[in-house]
């Protein structure tokens, strides 16, 4: 297991990441700090990195470098992106900063932060066609792609404090300031070509620090039940309710809002004009936000390579394993009962009539339903739920993420906690119990199957005659165990499928 940290130097925003990375391709983040030295501040008049910022950023990381020591930290990735790519004195601010912190930066090109930014998209999303906005401090990046393939992509040079600084300032509102922003932008995006060709049922993608401080204040004003940001929906009218209350208020009662962090309040309306133009622009509406961008491409660059070239094919299933690694649960039998979950829902499909989205619920539970034994044995399911709630998992609606969890959570047919149920109701309906409880026998009687973890049960094949399911085995050894187990389950798989079982 080797330990990387990533640093991420923008115009507004530091960031440091620490991830333990494996020898297969895996990585978890264990760490991360967030500082504001706002490097970029004040640059617009002469090009120049000031002083009183530089030392302020240094500062910064000086406290990433302690971090990194501490934690044993075998290698530093730094990079810096918008306002040291633009600054004039560049390579006296790259000198002070490798012989004061010990941390060597590398500047990356417009295109080479645009690609990792794709990257830690595409492998962390399972959106097909989608176009990708990140507003940072001192850059803007689109970029589109379909079929999880590049097409194009642009980098505009202002963001979020450039655009502050142009049009904003002593006796300009700001209401203002946004709507010179809006008129400005949407000026700046007629001139990119390849914007006109855009599919109008493209999915808009949010990417960077405006996005996350947009997304935790829609859900605090939502009371949203997960902490998951990842996928979370802005939906236009969330949107615009956020964006006309903030051009509203002054900077005061801004840095007092739950949700907005103090040290974006100043430029998160500035960031909201570009959005909002992008948005009108492109006739483009929901925003799915995503939390993985260019540091998450950066490590995905490193720890899986290949995905310089290609992107992950199947991203559910590689989060999945990601997880399971990082639990030491037994691989085997984990695959062993995905394997039994999946062919249970294929040959039970007649009775349960499930669309095969549902598939995808159950191969999430299946996956991570031992994880909670790595907690305490003694309820473990529901440590299961609580893991697969809180793992950050990649291509995953929060909806099926949350019935996966109370799937994964099931013990019997009464096992739903409806006090916690009712939580979530702004994502599943009453109809979904029925679903979590069929789909729980089927996962309770995969993990039955395989009781002696040694994968003796081979095949399945379910016979439905009558008021009876006959569930027929292929078996390589001696499977008494498994089949006395899984035959437990018999009298909640009559009440749920109303038909009694045989195992042979």
């Amino acid at each position: 297991m080797e330990k990387i940290a990533i640093i991420d130097l923008g115009s507004n925003t530091a960031r440091l990441m620490l991830v333990e990375v494996s020898e297969n391709g895996y990585f978890q983040i264990f760490d991360q700090l967030k500082e504001a030295p706002r490097l970029g501040e004040g640059m617009e008049k002469d090009g120049f990195l000031k002083p009183a910022r530089i030392q302020e950023t240094i500062k910064t990381l000086k406290m990433f470098r302690k971090l990194c020591d501490v934690n044993g930290i075998e290698r530093v990735i730094a990079v810096a992106t918008a306002a040291v790519r633009r600054a004039k004195n560049q390579r006296s601010f790259l000198d002070e900063v490798s012989a004061t912190c010990g941390i060597k930066l590398r500047v990356l090109t417009a295109e080479e932060e645009a690609l990792y930014v794709y990257r830690g998209v595409v492998n962390t999303m399972d959106v097909m066609k989608g176009i990708i906005f990140e507003i940072g401090g001192g850059s803007t990046k689109i970029v589109h792609y379909n079929r999880r393939n590049l097409l194009n992509y642009e980098t505009l040079p202002f963001g979020a404090i450039t655009l502050t600084e142009l049009f904003g300032g002593e006796g300009v509102s700001s209401e203002e300031c946004c709507a010179k922003i809006e008129a400005f932008f949407t000026e700046q995006l007629k001139k990119i070509e390849w914007l006109k060709d855009v599919d109008p049922e493209t999915q808009l993608i949010g990417v960077g620090g405006s996005f996350r401080n947009l997304c935790r204040m829609t859900k605090i004003m939502k009371k949203y039940p997960l902490k998951a940001i990842h996928n979370y929906v802005v939906t236009d009218n969330d949107f615009n309710h956020v964006y006309d209350l903030l051009k509203g208020l002054e900077l005061d009662r801004k840095k007092k809002i739950k949700g907005l962090s103090s040290g974006r309040a100043d430029i998160l309306p500035s960031a909201l004009a570009a959005i909002s133009a992008f948005k009108k622009y492109m006739n483009l509406g929901n925003i799915v936000v995503s939390g993985s961008g260019l540091r998450t491409g950066i490590m995905f660059n490193y720890a899986v390579p290949t995905t310089a070239d290609k992107p992950i094919s199947d991203v559910l299933t590689y989060s999945l394993n990601s997880t399971v690694h990082f639990f030491g649960c037994n691989v085997k039998h984990t695959e062993q009962v995905v394997n039994l979950s999946v062919q249970l829902f294929k040959q039970l499909r007649v009775l349960h009539k499930f669309p095969r989205q549902h598939l995808k619920i159950l191969k999430v539970a299946a996956y991570l339903y031992e994880t909670g034994t790595k907690v305490g044995f003694y309820n473990f399911e529901k440590h299961s739920g609580y893991v697969i709630l809180n793992s950050n998992l990649y291509g995953i609606s929060h909806r099926d993420m949350v019935l996966a969890s109370f799937v994964a959570a099931s013990t019997s047919i009464e096992d739903i906690n409806m006090y916690e149920w009712s939580r979530y109701r702004d994502l599943v309906t009453d109809e979904d119990i029925d679903a979590v409880r069929k789909l729980g026998i089927m996962l309770r009687t995969a993990k039955y199957l395989d009781r002696s973890l040694s994968s003796v049960v081979k095949g399945i094949n379910c016979d439905i005659l009558g008021d009876s399911v006959i569930m027929k085995t292929e078996i390589d050894g001696d499977a008494t165990l498994e089949i006395n187990s899984a035959m437990d389950i018999s009298s909640d798989f009559r009440r749920i499928f109303k038909k009694n079982l045989e195992i042979l």
